[in-house]
């Protein structure tokens, strides 16, 4: 997801028919695993292997390769319809899940995360406390009111177990909160072995809130059925649905049945298989997704389609398709245009992408449903005027691209650690845009006036500096500004830094590393954090114990300069008057001051009124030091961290000393401003006539 406090952004979901990948495989015919899938999607007996039993489908029709690549868990196999009129789903759900914890398993949680959307929900309550980017429930509506509720639920051998589904609240306690739901088995499931729900669910979507949901006539489908916890070190992870929490599933493969009134254009995970008019004026759309670990959807009837582009990826093409806004259709290609350019750098720079489609949805004006990502499936964000030097488009579909990598494919877990997510691909994410808008035009670039992505991530870890370390849970952060300028900015922040204690190249190296070894995996903090040690060769604790698992807030100033005659003492009444002459030795000093607690080694450069230039090297263990010279010249200014390598210094404009002002910047910031309220004045003028 794409937190900014002013913008963000969107767009849709890979769709490729079955005659599409016929001829991938120049075949006239219909491969036997495109048969299965096809047949399974149409109400087909479930998966099994040769022998009748259970298993999980090891189909790779969605993806650019000949075998499966994630350890596949489960297999969802949905039959959805939709009502656009009462915004809801009735489902059937059939899931597998292979038990691969090594012990039997006697209870099963699912999520049910629209139930977050009630009144006294735990994610209403801390939305109404801490903040929320969509909602402010400064009243309660009855069009923000969602629900998931399981009608029926039986296991597959084991008979109908609805009655012992039960809500339990893991993390608060609250009773009011149904976002979770937990299932005792009456005979355990062996390690190894398979188990089957059978799931009737209906979900009735709020106006659009947390990036899911409805507004007029569109609606987006994300956290829409019940989805199983992960089994991870040792126990169940299946947090409730908080404010400042996404999402943790484990990989399998998707098999959706959708249907929608006739009128509805549609986008989703995974690769379009089948497409059926209804004679009810419906129709029934098919998906298939390999290699996932969750699903979504969007429709709406206004949608235009631009399914035409292809990127040639290491692994194979992949397929592009863009829904736009009508409103916003001359914006497409700029659309298309940055996500081939963020698809080539990350696979060049991170690795490959190995699925065969890629959908970019602009969702509707107002909804709350910009900038957020599912696994082949990403919104983007923009507006009906929307200049190109204003690269608010760029920004949030490459961020929401990124997470295909940091969130789809290194499936870390966002309840516990979102900045695994959220902030690698915010670091990604000035990488990325430095390279193809510019370091310091990333953002903005528009009549003189320039914005970086990199100062704009720095700026939102500045504003929230000392409230929270970054590594803990997302729901235990001060508020939701805490949240985003740590999780997002911070991260970035202290991954730039990073980059100037072990060089570009090393930490390039490092994170293409970390993707290839932990790709389809549930890496730790720990995983990444010693893959940088490990490429880079360093011990970098010292580091990390300060930027990620403590909360200190640095900031270096140049506390005092000055310069004086060596031979201050003596007269010089021949002089007097007159300027120091060229010959003249002067003792100069510069101090430099650790005003916070985070200790970390900078460099100086302080230069002099003869053009001589001098590096010095503080590793801030004291709280000052000063630095003392005797010259034929005086100090003119000094200026910590002088190559910029240092994004977490909280205030830079302290960072610098000069002994004689430049009025030129000041004087250029005047000229913008006149000119700004010169034309608003006008602006204004024009607006009351």
């Amino acid at each position: 997801m794409k937190i900014r406090w002013a913008i963000a952004g969107g767009l849709v979901a890979g769709v490729v028919g079955v005659s599409v990948f016929v001829s991938n495989r120049a075949a006239s015919a219909a491969s036997p695993q495109e048969a299965a899938v096809a047949a399974a999607a149409v109400g087909a007996a479930p998966a099994s292997n040769s022998s009748g039993a259970l298993a999980i489908p090891d189909t790779t029709l969605a993806i650019n390769s000949p075998a499966p690549m994630s350890q596949r868990v489960v297999h969802y196999e949905i039959d959805a319809k939709y009502d656009a009129a009462k915004h809801t789903v009735d489902a059937t759900e059939v899931l597998t899940y292979h038990n691969l914890t090594g012990q039997a398993l006697d209870h099963f949680p699912f999520h049910l995360y629209q139930n977050a959307f009630q009144p006294n929900a735990t994610w209403v309550r801390e939305a109404k406390r801490d903040g929320n980017r969509d909602t402010m429930y400064e009243k309660w509506e009855d069009k923000e009111y969602g629900s998931e509720e399981i009608k029926s639920l039986e296991v597959v051998g084991q008979g109908d177990l609805t009655s012992r589904v039960q809500y339990i609240q893991p993390d608060d306690g609250n009773k009011d909160d149904k976002t979770v739901v937990d299932v005792r088995v009456p005979k355990p499931i062996a390690p190894g072995e398979y188990v089957q729900f059978k799931i009737g669910f209906q979900t009735k979507f709020p106006e659009t809130q947390a990036r899911s949901g409805w507004k007029r006539d569109f609606v987006l489908g994300g956290q829409w059925f019940p989805k199983v916890g992960v089994w991870w070190h040792g126990a169940w992870n299946c947090h409730q649905y908080h404010a400042m929490t996404e999402f943790f599933a484990d990989f399998g493969v998707y098999d959706v049945k959708l249907t929608v009134p006739q009128n509805e254009v549609v986008g989703a995970s995974g690769v379009k298989i089948g497409e059926v008019s209804n004679p009810d004026k419906t129709k029934t759309f098919t998906y298939h997704g390999d290699d996932i670990h969750d699903f979504a959807w969007t429709a709406s009837p206004r949608y235009r389609v631009k399914d035409d582009g292809v990127f040639q990826g290491q692994m194979g093409p992949v397929s592009l398709r863009i829904l736009m806004q009508p409103a916003h259709w001359s914006q497409v290609e700029r659309h298309e245009k940055i996500l081939k350019e963020s698809l080539d750098h990350f696979e060049r720079w991170y690795g490959p992408y190995p699925y065969k489609t890629l959908t970019l949805v602009d969702p509707e004006p107002d909804s709350a449903s910009g900038g957020m990502e599912y696994p082949t499936f990403i919104t983007g964000e923009t507006s009906w005027f929307m200049p190109e030097g204003l690269k608010l488009p760029e920004v949030v579909v490459e961020h929401e691209f990124g997470h295909q990598y940091w969130y789809g494919m290194v499936a870390t877990n966002e309840f516990e650690d979102a900045w695994m997510d959220e902030g690698i691909n915010s670091y990604t994410e000035v990488k990325v845009l430095d390279s193809i808008l510019g370091k310091d035009t990333s953002i903005l670039n528009l009549a003189g006036a320039t914005v970086g992505e990199r100062e704009e991530q720095r700026l939102g870890y500045a504003s929230a500096a000392d409230r929270d370390p970054i590594a803990q849970k997302a729901y235990d952060y001060y508020n939701y500004g805490s949240y985003g300028g740590i999780t997002y900015g911070k991260t970035a922040s202290v991954l730039l830094t990073l980059e100037g204690i072990v060089g570009e190249d090393t930490m390039q190296r490092a994170m293409h590393t970390y993707f290839m070894k932990y790709r389809f995996t549930h890496p730790t903090k720990e995983d990444f954090l010693k893959t940088i040690e490990e490429v880079s060769g360093k011990d970098l604790r010292w580091y990390f114990n300060q930027a990620i698992y403590g909360s200190p807030v640095m900031d270096y100033e140049v506390l005092k300069v000055d310069s004086f005659p060596a031979n201050w003492y003596e007269e010089k009444k021949k002089s007097a008057g007159k300027k120091d002459d060229k010959d003249t030795v002067y003792r100069s000093y510069v101090w430099l001051h650790r005003k916070e607690d985070f200790v970390m080694p900078v460099e100086v450069e302080i230069k002099f009124d003869n053009g001589e230039k001098v590096r010095e090297h503080w590793d801030g263990v004291s709280r000052w030091t000063k630095f003392g010279y005797e010259k034929k010249a005086k100090v003119v200014s000094a200026e910590i961290d002088p190559d910029h390598t240092v994004q977490i210094d909280r205030n830079d404009f302290n960072n610098s000393y000069v002994v004689e002002e430049n009025g030129k910047p000041a004087r250029k910031v005047a000229n913008y401003w006149l000119f700004a309220t010169q034309w608003l004045g006008q602006y204004l003028a024009w607006w009351a006539v």
